[in-house]
């Protein structure tokens, strides 16, 4: 049942087209350096730990303790994001992989934030990544008879994401 918020609306359904990821790098001129076509891969797991134990209770005709199966909460894990964008002039993105190529790595870790809008263009729903570096980057294909734009694409290994208010 969905509940209508303290004005009594009902909640807006959020569309997957009106988002934006603000990535900013050290070094940078630009106040953001990303401003990506398509992010796929937020997703945060927590994979269940299975406990077995026998107890003393005996049930039924056995003659032996009852085995009891529990399952308890693990370690969260988070997949890796994939960002990709028309390819531009910056090469801060490109910088930011060979940084992290050249054993930086440790310094290069970043913080990002993805906004998602209502259709009025007011932020609705946003979440935190913590800990972002990139772990591949790759151009498309090139082709003399293309008329398509250059896509950039960088996959960002991140340590989790939360969702904070917008």
């Amino acid at each position: 049942m969905v509940q209508a918020n303290s004005t009594g609306q009902l909640p807006e359904i959020l569309t997957a087209c009106r988002f934006y990821l603000g990535l900013t790098l050290d070094g940078s001129n630009d106040q953001v350096d990303g401003t990506f076509l398509e992010c796929r891969g937020f997703q945060q797991t927590q994979a269940p730990i299975e406990i077995c134990e026998v107890t003393a209770n005996q049930w039924g005709k056995a003659t032996k303790g009852q085995t009891i199966r529990t399952k308890l909460p693990g370690n969260v894990k988070s997949g890796n994001l994939t960002l990709r964008r028309g390819m531009t002039s910056s090469i801060a993105l490109w910088d930011w992989f060979q940084a992290v190529q050249e054993g930086n790595w440790g310094t290069q870790r970043r913080n990002a934030y993805l906004t998602i809008y209502d259709q009025a263009a007011k932020p609705q729903a946003k979440y935190e990544l913590a800990g972002a570096w990139p772990s591949s980057y790759k151009i498309t294909d090139v082709n003399a008879r293309s008329t398509e734009i250059e896509i950039e694409e960088l996959e960002i290994a991140f340590e989790e994401f939360k969702r904070v208010k917008p």
